[in-house]
């Protein structure tokens, strides 16, 4: 909806005052073309003199009300001194002078008595043979109604009329006995000027008001500045003041400034609303109002050459930014700095923030939203307050894990695989924090990372401490922590390359802390098992199978673990069997002499086929550890004693890091003789020697072995 020309107070007319002593009336008048006076009425309203002029001065200020502190407060004097001194060059017949000599100190030349009594002398020098000339239109329209029925254009051109003819006629001196005459006329014509000023501003102040102005009424306002910057295309050489530039283009601009300042800080006042609800209504309101200026305020002005838009965008840009720059001096918390940023970011800042995809904010960059040391501190203080929320997540979390543990129900197994909450929710909160960052900044994106990388960190041992001092330490969930440190190391690193490289290391050895345990776990089960073995009654009974059902049943809860932690955890299993199988049989607590012995190398060779086959039809990749026990046994039951070097050269050679007293164990179980003994420890020592640099790819099985010195093996040794 648009709006007609509203109603103001003619006061840009002068009229007469009443009778003395009678206090004025003031004159109200409307934009319409009809006001009830006619010419007659006018001119008689005409009449010379200061109290005239300062009535109608008066009515002007109170018709631009607000806007006395943004005018010059100057502007008349500054207009009395140049009209005073353009007087008394015409009247010394002095040809003109240059600028910066017409803009002189006033008062210079003359004193302030005579510059008073030269002012004073406008209210009573009037002169009884001339009338002020009449400011009425040929169509008999005074130039006051015309300014306030927005017909600008037509006002302007009959003002600037009269200032022709008042410029000709200071030339030819006809102002020499009356210069007062010559100031009343002048200032009338300049109060004229600024009630076209103050329609501007009026104009402007509407266009994005609710009800709007005309698009005619927008042409003719860009109509009327061209034509006075035509009119006055720069100061004169004079120094007169009638014929100084209005400069109406920089007024409009300023006003357009002004308006879009009000209309933005009045976005979300005097409402308790929170921060994003306030920023969705400044949003709200730029997009309208922009999207007004291009369709509708930017056409009628585009006829004249008026550049509307950039003009109103950046006036926008500019009262936004203030605007935000207020509200983040107020922000608190990481919540709110947040919003901030990613307002700023990725609302304002969106190529579709006018909601239409022809509708640009601009096709050249306008200036940053914040400025560049504004906006380092909002996130160097999203960053401060970040910090400390992900370090409460990270809390929150673990007291999560907590709360399951202490429920004593064992973990989701879900793709055939023990599921912990942990990992998942580690991404999610690194994801979050991360997307948001980066949909702001690479920078607070980069930064962001590096706190949650730091805060993992720091998790980490918390976690797996307070864990294993929990009651919930139990085989399922110690998978489940293992799947969850895997998922974390492989996913982490392949979507942030980079970022949570230096967390590699510390959930390796998280995931080899929770595997021990899990080994553990075995141990515990199985340990009272070995102490049947290598005994009497070992030669009679299957006391290995029992054994070997813990191993397989523990075996089960590795198939819900990552392939390559149970494929680990599988082989440390292997290898602790055959290890305490070997510690064991090198200190048996009985001795097996003649047929025992030989019965016992058979059951050993027996027990060393089912550990292999067991393990194997497990997954266990540990080959290398299915000759150990079968050697032992071949030395043990080895009935052509010339062929135990060979038996105990292929233990050496197998497992390289046997050492002397292990030799002295094996040959113990034995009763060979000094002089065998003798060149068989020889013979391993000197295998022993070439093979001590050689740890077979770091396999260890007998040096974990620890034999007793006894009374046998100083026998042996001996």
């Amino acid at each position: 909806m648009q709006t007609a020309p509203r109603t103001v107070a003619a006061g840009l007319e002068l009229h007469s005052p009443k009778e003395p002593g009678e206090p004025p009336t003031p004159v109200p008048g409307t934009r319409q073309a009809s006001s009830g006076e006619g010419p007659s009425a006018q001119r008689e309203a005409l009449v010379p003199g200061l109290g005239a002029f300062q009535r109608a001065f008066s009515r002007v200020s109170q018709r631009t009300t607000g806007r006395a502190s943004e005018e010059d407060p100057g502007l008349l004097r500054r207009s009395s001194r140049f009209l005073f001194r353009s007087l008394r060059r015409s009247k010394d017949h002095r040809p003109a002078v240059d600028q910066d000599q017409a803009t002189a100190v006033p008062g210079a030349g003359h004193g302030p008595e005579e510059l008073s009594r030269a002012i004073d002398g406008v209210g009573q020098q009037a002169s009884p043979r001339e009338e002020p000339e009449e400011l009425e239109s040929e169509a008999g329209k005074s130039v006051a109604d015309l300014i306030t029925e927005w017909q600008l254009l037509a006002a302007f051109e009959q003002l600037q009329r009269l200032e022709t003819r008042l410029v000709a006629e200071k030339a030819s001196h006809t102002f020499e006995q009356d210069p007062t005459g010559f100031a009343r006329r002048a200032m009338d014509v300049c109060l004229h000027y600024d009630g076209l000023a103050a329609e501007i501003r009026a104009i402007v102040r509407e266009t994005l008001g609710p009800d709007g102005v005309a698009a005619d009424a927008l042409a003719e306002l860009a109509r009327v500045v061209r034509a006075e910057e035509e009119a006055h295309p720069g100061p004169p050489a004079d120094g007169d003041f009638l014929r100084t530039p209005r400069r109406w283009r920089q007024l409009w601009e300023d006003e357009v400034r002004r308006s879009a300042q009000e209309r933005v800080q009045r976005a979300g006042a005097g409402e308790a609303a929170g921060l994003a609800r306030l920023l969705a209504e400044l949003g709200g309101l730029v997009r309208r109002d922009l999207q007004k200026v291009r369709l509708e305020v930017q056409p009628a002005y585009a006829a004249a050459g008026f550049p509307a838009w950039e003009t109103y965008l950046r006036a926008y840009h500019g009262a936004v930014a203030q605007r935000l720059q207020e509200l983040a001096q107020d922000a608190r918390g990481c919540e709110q700095l947040y919003i901030l940023l990613d307002w700023a970011a990725n609302v304002y800042g969106s190529p579709n923030f006018l909601g239409a995809p022809d509708l640009t904010l601009s096709t050249e960059p306008l200036p940053r939203l914040l400025a560049p040391e504004v906006w380092a501190q909002l996130e160097s203080d999203y960053t401060s307050f970040l910090e400390t929320k992900i370090a409460s997540c990270f809390e929150s979390i673990l007291q999560l894990e907590q709360s399951r543990w202490a429920a004593a129900v064992d973990p989701e197994v879900l793709q055939g695989r023990y599921h912990s909450s942990l990992s998942i929710d580690i991404h999610m909160l690194v994801a979050e924090h991360v997307k948001a960052a980066g949909s702001i900044s690479a920078e607070l994106e980069a930064t962001t990372l590096r706190i949650c990388a730091r805060a993992l960190g720091l998790f980490l041992p918390r976690f797996e401490k307070t864990f294993l001092e929990s009651e919930a330490v139990s085989e399922p969930h110690l998978g489940a922590n293992i799947n969850a440190c895997e998922e974390l190391r492989t996913n982490l690193l392949a979507r942030f390359p980079g970022a949570f490289t230096e967390l590699e290391q510390p959930l390796v050895a998280a995931t080899c802390i929770f595997q021990k345990r899990l080994l553990q776990c075995l141990q515990h089960n199985v340990q009272p098992l070995f102490k049947l073995l290598c005994t009497k009654a070992w030669l009679t009974q299957d006391t290995l199978q029992p054994l070997m059902d813990k191993v397989v049943a523990f075996a089960g809860h590795l198939e819900r673990v990552a392939p390559p932690r149970a494929q680990e955890t599988l082989q440390e299993a292997h290898r602790y069997v055959v290890r305490e199988y070997l510690a064991q049989a090198l200190r048996p607590r009985e001795r097996f002499r003649g047929a025992e012995r030989l019965t016992g190398s058979q059951k050993m060779g027996l027990d060393a086929q089912a550990i292999g086959d067991t393990f194997r039809g497990l997954g266990s990749e540990a080959t290398w550890l299915d000759q150990a026990i079968p050697c032992v046994a071949d030395i043990l039951g080895e009935t052509y004693k010339d062929d135990i070097q060979r038996h105990l050269e292929a233990l050496i050679g197998g497992y390289p890091d046997i050492r002397q007293e292990h030799v002295l164990a094996i040959l113990a179980l034995r009763r060979l003789g000094r002089r065998r003994n003798h060149r068989l420890l020889q013979r391993a020592q000197d295998l022993l020697s070439a093979g001590r640099a050689d740890t077979a790819g770091g396999r260890v099985l007998f040096e974990e072995i620890q034999v007793p010195a006894s009374v046998d093996l100083l026998i042996t040794c001996i």
